[in-house]
């Protein structure tokens, strides 16, 4: 089968130009990302984990390497290359992106923040609302809530929002990025059985978790990245 997504020879470094310095982020990486299954990122602090996943959403340029993202038509697109356009896009119909903050608009409710990617692709709004609303019962977002803005939230509530936002369209190839931070064991699970719903409806997923519990149960495929700075190679595990 082929991958979803496909990283060759992946670097990113920042130059501080003020000082002449370049600062590797991660470097070579290699991997790739299939439907219907979980990678995880893993490594310690420093690896380069967040900037992988920004430099396939595009929030960064990457400074070297391949990105090759195939759709369902067999098409492939380098995102290393792609035009602003082509990635726009490709955000809108095909990769989503779940962060550890949430950002939106001030003044939206919490329900149209969850419903927006899926308002977008054209389903009714109607349709959107009660799936937002299931999501947000699943990750027991209390109902008096819904209608406010999340920007009061405290830290666990608005991580839900955002979990759900990047859940309801059910993105081709999805990225998360500490999905389960800040949430209690209860809705933990609850994320965990979403996860493994939309692993089944053949979404392919590319996240980073420090908890080695959370990689047992998830994850598929283990990539192992260390800090570029020591030895900047990347290791692969297959579980069974």
């Amino acid at each position: 089968m082929e991958p979803r997504l496909r990283i060759e020879n992946l670097s990113k470094r920042f130059v501080l130009h003020e000082q002449a310095k370049t600062i590797p982020s991660c470097e070579d990486v290699n991997l790739s990302v299939y439907t219907g299954k979980l990678t995880a990122l893993v490594g310690p602090t420093g690896a380069g984990k967040s900037s992988v996943l920004k430099c396939v959403y595009r929030s960064y340029l990457p400074t070297a390497g391949r990105m090759l993202y195939r759709n369902d038509l067999g098409t492939v697109t380098d995102l290393a290359q792609a035009s602003d356009h082509e990635v726009l896009t490709l955000r809108r119909n095909d990769i989503g992106f779940v962060t550890q903050f949430l950002h939106c608009l001030p003044r939206k409710s919490a329900l149209d923040v969850t419903c927006e990617p899926l308002i977008a692709r054209g389903t009714s709004a109607h349709e959107a609302h009660e799936e937002g609303k299931r999501l947000l019962r699943c990750l027991k977002v209390p109902e008096r809530l819904w209608g406010v803005p999340p920007a009061t939230f405290s830290g666990g509530e608005k991580q839900r929002i955002n979990l759900a936002r990047g859940l309801i369209a059910r993105p081709r190839l999805l990225l998360l990025d500490e999905p389960t931070a800040s949430l209690d064991p209860g809705t933990t699970d609850n994320v965990i059985s979403l996860l493994q719903d939309i692993k089944q409806d053949g979404v392919a997923l590319l996240a980073i978790f420090h908890h080695p519990e959370l990689v047992s149960r998830l994850a598929d495929n283990v990539f192992e990245l260390t800090p570029p700075l020591t030895t900047p190679n990347l290791q692969e595990t297959t579980l069974s």
